[in-house]
C-alpha cells in the first residue's frame, strides 16, 4: 500500500515539470576550447601574413592595427612564439605555451593561404597560386573610373564643401578609440568628391573586406544567372554531406540559391549561439579545412526561406554551386577577374581561396577603396559600366530587395547587401550597402547619386554605424 501511493505522489510531480527543464542541464566547461586556441594563432597567422605581404604594411602597423582586433595576440612586434619569414613571405605563430604552431603563405594572384596544423612551410609549393598577367595599361595614364587619373576639378554647385568635410572629419576623428577609419572615398556624379587617408595608408593599400566579399560574390552569382548557368529558384545541385544510400531523400535537396543569398537556408547554424571562432567556416577561414566540404556537411533543422540566420557557409554554398556550373577549375579561377574585375578596373583586387583553391568569397577579398568605389558604381549605374551591361537590371533589384525572412525583423536584409532597416527614418530608403568585420562599407545611395566607401580597422566593441555615416555625407549634397 505504502509503495503503491508514493508512485501515485511522483508521476504527477513529474509530469508538472516543463520537457525542456528535463532535457537542458547547463552545460560550463567549453569543449571547443582545443580548437579556439588553434584558430586564435590562425586568425593570427592569416592577419599577420596579410597585413606584411598583401597590404605592404610594418610590423609595427600590423600589430598596432590588424593585430588589436585580437584580445592576446602571441608576442609583440618586438618578437615572440611567431616566425616571419620574409624570403618565403610566409609567418608561423605559436608554439610552446603560446598553443599549437598555425602558419599563412602569401600566394600569387591569392594573398594569405592558412596551412593545416599538420603542414610546415615544406608544403607551401602544393599550395594554389593564380598567377596570372596584370591588366594592360598603367592605371596612372587611364582617367577614372577604369584607371586612377581623377581630373581635379571644382566641387559642382550641388555639393556643399564645409559638409563634406565635416563628414568626413565625423567619420575619421571618432569618439571611440577602437574605431579606426583608414580611407573614405564618397562618389558623386561619377566622379570623385572627397578622399582621405589615414597616416601609413594610401590608395594602393589593400586590406581585407571581410563579409563585403560576400556582394562581390552575389554579383558574380548574378552574372552567372544572367547567362543561365545557375538558377535563382531552382535547386543547388550539389552532393551534400555526408554522401548517403539515398541521397535522392535528403531534405536539403530542396535548398535553392535564392535561400542560401538570403541567409535562409534552414540549416544548423555553425558561426553562432557561441561557436564562433570555434568549429564552423572558422575552420577553413583559420585553420586549413575545406570551405566547401564543411559547407556542405550542414544538418537542416528548419524550411527553407522561413528563418533569417547570418552564416558565412550560406554564402559559400553558392561558390560550389558556382565552381560546378562553370565545369573546370581554370574557368572558376579565371572567371572573377575575366567576368567582373578586369572589366571594371578592379586591378588591386585579389579573392583569395583555401588550400583547396576554392574562393573564400564570404570574407577573404583583399583590395583597396578605389576598387571598392568602382564595384559601387557599377550598382549607382544599375549593372553598365562604359555602355556595356555586365549585370541585369533584374538581379540587381534581387540584391535589394528585402528577404522574406527579414519581414518581421525590420527588412534589414536583401541577398548579400544590407538595407535599410524600417525604423530608420534618416537616410533614404533606397540605399543599400555591403558590410563588413572591422567596418568595411560600400553604400550605395541611387536617389542622391552617390556611392560611399569606408575602410576601417576597428576593434573591440566596434560599433562604427554605416548609416549614421550616410545621413552625415547626405548634408553635403543637395538632390536636383
Amino acid at each position: 500500500m505504502n509503495r503503491l501511493l508514493t508512485v501515485l505522489v511522483v508521476v504527477p510531480l513529474l509530469l508538472l515539470v516543463p520537457a525542456h527543464a528535463q532535457q537542458q542541464p547547463k552545460e560550463s566547461f567549453d569543449y571547443f576550447a582545443a580548437n579556439r586556441e588553434m584558430i586564435r594563432n590562425g586568425v593570427q597567422a592569416v592577419l599577420l601574413c596579410n597585413g606584411l605581404f598583401t597590404s605592404e604594411r610594418t610590423l609595427e602597423q600590423v600589430f598596432a592595427q590588424e593585430l588589436a582586433y585580437l584580445r592576446n595576440p602571441v608576442g609583440t612586434a618586438n618578437g615572440g612564439d611567431y616566425l616571419v619569414d620574409r624570403g618565403r613571405r610566409a609567418v608561423a605563430v605559436g608554439g610552446g605555451s603560446s598553443g599549437p604552431v598555425m602558419r599563412a603563405v602569401f600566394r600569387e594572384g591569392i594573398g594569405a593561404v592558412v596551412m593545416a596544423p599538420d603542414q610546415t612551410f615544406d608544403d607551401i609549393d602544393a599550395l594554389p597560386e593564380l598567377a596570372r598577367p596584370p591588366m594592360d595599361g598603367d592605371p596612372a595614364t587611364i582617367a577614372w573610373p577604369n584607371g586612377d587619373l581623377v581630373a581635379r576639378r571644382p566641387l559642382p554647385d550641388l555639393l556643399d564643401a564645409e559638409a563634406l568635410q565635416a563628414a568626413s572629419d565625423w567619420a575619421f576623428d571618432r569618439a571611440s578609440p577602437e574605431q579606426v577609419t583608414l580611407s573614405l572615398i564618397v562618389v558623386h556624379g561619377g566622379d570623385i568628391v572627397h578622399e582621405r587617408y589615414a597616416p601609413g595608408v594610401d590608395m594602393d593599400t589593400r586590406t581585407r573586406t571581410w563579409s563585403t566579399a560576400k556582394s562581390i560574390a552575389v554579383t558574380l552569382f548574378g552574372m552567372l544567372v544572367d547567362e543561365g548557368r545557375l538558377r535563382l529558384d531552382e535547386p543547388l545541385g550539389i552532393g551534400w554531406l555526408p554522401r548517403v544510400a539515398s541521397p535522392e531523400a535528403d531534405p536539403r535537396r530542396t535548398i535553392t540559391l535564392r535561400h542560401v543569398l538570403q541567409m535562409s537556408s534552414g540549416l544548423d547554424p555553425v558561426d553562432s549561439f557561441g561557436r564562433e571562432y570555434a568549429t564552423g567556416s572558422g575552420l577553413a577561414y583559420w585553420a586549413g579545412a575545406s570551405s566547401a566540404n564543411g559547407a556542405r556537411r550542414r544538418a537542416m533543422i528548419r524550411e527553407p526561406g522561413t528563418f533569417w540566420d547570418y552564416e558565412n557557409y550560406d554564402t559559400l554554398l553558392a561558390v560550389y554551386a558556382m565552381k560546378l556550373a562553370l565545369g573546370s577549375e581554370s574557368a572558376y579561377h579565371d572567371y572573377p577577374r575575366a567576368a567582373l574585375l578586369d572589366r571594371i578596373g578592379m586591378r588591386n583586387t585579389l579573392l583569395s581561396t583555401d588550400r583547396f583553391g576554392d574562393f573564400i568569397l564570404s570574407s577573404q577579398v583583399y583590395t583597396n577603396a578605389r576598387d571598392l568605389a568602382r564595384f559601387g558604381l557599377l550598382y549607382l549605374n544599375e549593372g553598365v559600366w562604359d555602355g556595356e551591361r555586365l549585370l541585369s537590371e533584374d538581379w540587381i533589384e534581387f540584391v535589394r530587395t528585402p528577404a522574406p525572412s527579414t519581414a518581421q525583423r525590420g527588412n534589414f536584409y536583401g541577398a548579400q547587401w544590407w538595407l535599410v532597416p524600417d525604423d530608420r527614418e534618416d537616410v533614404p530608403k533606397d540605399a543599400y550597402s555591403t558590410a563588413g568585420n572591422r567596418g568595411q562599407f560600400v553604400i550605395v545611395v541611387p536617389s542622391h547619386d552617390v556611392v560611399i566607401v569606408r575602410r576601417g580597422l576597428d576593434y573591440g566593441r566596434q560599433g562604427f554605424d554605416r548609416w549614421d555615416l550616410t545621413r552625415e555625407v547626405l548634408k553635403a549634397i543637395a538632390v536636383e
